[in-house]
């Protein structure tokens, strides 16, 4: 064992690596539903790039965030095997030709990818699935240093080229680059194993294709991989010499495609001047894709061009180019989203012409998190004390959590609960003293808003509370005050000037608060640098209040929030993504919902945002503009925010002022609350009781019925030592890739 071996597990856990191959909710979302998937016994892949660098480790300097290239690869990874006998080439660039043959792609530039394979257990039960991450290789030994490294990193190890002003067309052609690059060989992958598979076998009368929809289902995350559609396309027609309408009819019935934002910048829209030089035979299947597509349109709607604009997978105007967006939701048997609230917006306002033509085709599938890793892994205090009241059988069927409503009024469950999320907080506040040399009270209300750092995430509306408590304090230094630890974490993109001065800005309050005697061991703030998933696994257990306060609509699910609610934090937050279904579950009453609700946030529009009257009329909220206006959290250079102010009275598409006294008013009762220890904890525990719908197990089950058509199976593969054809041909049909 470790212990006889002199090494201690949790050192170890410090030791390793985070994978950060992604940016966020959407990656992690991914792989909780690989361990979902494996847990449920689905024969599942989970495809992706290996990126050689992951998302950048961020420092803190001076208030500012630093990029710093995480090397993650540096001491090997131990999870992963390569698997060169799989190595596939993938070409670019070239040109088309056309024959008596079809369509030919030639003199195209070649590069391998390199699968590594990582094993996916499912919890307790035989599954073991795969997680293939594709490696850039090249040919001979052609310099591919840059295609396996993530976008960020790109200017820390290539400060020479900082000047060069093609970097940024440079950079859009390498994420092209790599989301072909993933396609590409994950599509020849899949056809390889069906092909291997008893289903690929040609029968007399029979496609070889026939069967395929049926034996595999390509679930797009978000339009990454939305070059998968033509490029499937591309392999029945002019490869399998398929007829147009038998391989359109395979391709939409095998992929579906999932929508993970509202927000129109993030929509990805390619140049067509890009993907012509890029890939230039798709760029023609996807104007053939368009011209069938429009031509359907046009039967529908005669003499409507605006619905054909609106509709089209390609947008004029400027640079011609390409929705992808449209291209998944044409090319796809189904289209989702993320939480109730955010699927009815794709439907009636981002994709309403699409959904008014095909409403069958949307449908939600609420998100969820793996109770494995957001629960005994990270929280095994409060998981334990779970089990022994409800038993173990919860982990794998969290709706079960249900039952803890029978404890709600247990004096002696209170205690305990209240017991393990004290203990959490100490433990947490000694990393925080180790880490950040500030003294942390551990009685303190733990007050934390970690996530990606986005003007619609709005942390400027947490950072005016700080502000206003602060002010409160000095003002009335002996008024009773309930005392905060306000933690703050999340990485901006290294090019979005207005997240990176939120960071600044919020490092600047959080030097004058902590250095200030007047409010002592009152409010502390703390800015908390490099947060990734291993650092949630730390802060989530020990949190007493969860920020989600996003303007209503803009938040598509959420998946921290049921991640806090799992582990004992109460929520405050508007009425946006999945916290109207944790709402919902729980009790409105159970959670401190505040501000406007979709519907108000449209008639603003409507009437026209005008942020100076909020200002006018609130008076704390104009002395805490004041102050960051006037220098007084920046006085070396007093107009160090001056961008931020003009923002939020000019720009603000997030409309922080208008939410500003309805947060302020909702965290006094939140702090009322918390002087309440055992009202605050029973709360607490109607939460984690109604917890339990926000287990990927459940959204996994949903994607498996109403998506893929595929059942989960409970069957155990028999040991090694037992007769194999006891579980022969058992498996089900079907394969979710």
């Amino acid at each position: 064992s470790l212990l006889q071996l002199g090494l201690d597990m949790e050192e170890l856990e410090e030791i390793e690596e985070d994978a950060g191959l992604g940016n966020g909710g959407l990656g992690r979302l991914a792989a909780c539903f690989l361990d979902s998937m494996a847990t449920l016994g689905l024969a599942a892949y989970g495809y992706g790039i290996r990126y050689e660098y992951g998302i950048f480790n961020q420092k803190i300097r001076d208030g500012w965030q630093v990029e710093e290239a995480d090397d993650w690869l540096r001491h090997g990874n131990p999870w992963e095997k390569a698997r060169p006998e799989y190595m596939l080439p993938v070409h670019f660039y070239g040109r088309v030709e056309h024959g008596a043959t079809g369509a030919k792609w030639v003199d195209t530039q070649v590069v391998l990818a390199l699968p590594y394979d990582t094993p996916v257990p499912g919890y307790m039960n035989n599954t073991v699935n795969t997680m293939r991450l594709w490696s850039a290789r090249a040919p001979n030994d052609f310099n591919l240093r840059d295609f396996n490294v993530g976008d960020y990193i790109q200017a820390v190890l290539d400060r020479n080229l900082a000047e060069n002003i093609s970097r940024f067309f440079e950079g859009k052609e390498l994420r092209l680059k790599q989301e072909y690059f993933v396609v590409a060989a994950t599509l020849q992958d899949i056809i390889r194993r069906f092909k291997a598979s008893k289903f690929g076998s040609t029968d007399s009368v029979r496609t070889v294709f026939d069967s395929f929809p049926d034996q595999v289902a390509i679930q797009l995350n978000d339009t990454h991989p939305a070059m998968a559609i033509p490029e499937l396309m591309r392999i029945f027609v002019d490869i399998e010499k398929l007829p147009w309408n038998t391989a359109w009819d395979i391709t939409k019935r095998t992929f579906a495609y999932t929508n993970h934002t509202v927000l129109p910048e993030a929509l990805e829209r390619w140049p067509v001047d890009l993907v012509e030089k890029l890939l230039p035979r798709h760029l023609q299947i996807i104007y053939e894709i368009n011209q069938r597509h429009l031509d359907h349109i046009a039967s529908l709607f005669p003499n409507d061009m605006d619905r054909l604009r609106r509709m089209s997978l390609i947008e004029e105007g400027g640079t011609k180019r390409i929705n992808m967006a449209h291209l998944c939701i044409v090319g796809s048997h189904a289209v989702n989203g993320v939480a109730k609230i955010h699927s009815e917006i794709v439907k009636t306002q981002v994709f309403e012409d699409f959904a008014a033509l095909e409403p069958e085709k949307f449908q939600n599938k609420t998100n969820g998190i793996t109770p494995r890793r957001w629960l005994l892994l990270c929280n095994p205090g409060l998981a334990e004390l779970i089990a022994e009241k409800i038993g173990e059988d919860y982990v794998r069927d969290l709706s079960q959590l249900t039952k803890l409503h029978e404890f709600v009024d247990d004096d002696l469950f209170i205690r305990e609960v209240a017991k393990v999320k004290q203990e959490n907080k100490v433990k947490f506040a000694l990393y925080l003293e180790k880490e950040y040399k500030v003294k942390i009270n551990p009685s303190s209300m733990f007050d934390v808003h970690v996530k990606r750092i986005h003007e619609y995430k709005r942390q400027l509306m947490n950072c005016l509370h700080i502000i206003t408590m602060y002010n409160r304090i000095r003002r009335d230094p002996g008024k009773l005050f309930v005392p905060r630890t306000v933690i703050i974490g999340g990485k901006a993109a290294p090019g979005y000037h207005m997240a990176k001065m939120i960071i600044k800005l919020i490092n600047a309050v959080a030097h004058v608060v902590n250095n200030d005697p007047v409010v002592g061991s009152k409010l502390k703030v703390i800015f908390l640098e490099n947060y990734r998933v291993s650092l949630a696994e730390k802060v989530i257990p020990a949190t007493d209040l969860s920020e989600q306060i996003s303007t209503a609509g803009t938040e598509a699910s959420g998946t921290g929030n049921m991640k806090f609610m799992l582990n004992g934090a109460l929520t405050i937050g508007t009425m946006d993504g999945a916290n109207v279904e944790m709402a919902e579950e729980a009790g409105e009453e159970n959670l401190f919902i505040f501000g406007m609700r979709v519907e108000d946030v449209a008639e603003l529009d409507r009437e026209g945002y005008n942020a100076q009257k909020y200002y006018n009329e609130l008076p704390e909220l104009q002395q805490a503009v004041d102050q960051i206006e006037s220098g007084f959290f920046s006085p070396k250079e007093p107009d160090l925010f001056k961008d931020v102010v003009n923002m939020l009275f000019h720009h603000d598409r997030f409309k922080v002022f208008a939410d500003y006294e309805a947060y302020v008013k909702c965290q006094e009762k939140v702090s009322e609350l918390y002087l309440n220890s055992k009202a605050w904890t029973k709360m607490v525990i109607r939460n984690v009781a109604a917890a339990g719908k926000f287990s990927s197990d459940r959204t996994i089950k949903e994607y498996a019925r109403d998506i893929w058509h595929v059942e989960p199976s409970d069957l155990k593969i028999p040991l090694p030592n037992e007769p194999r054809d006891a579980v022969e041909d058992k498996t089900p049909n079907g394969t979710a890739a």
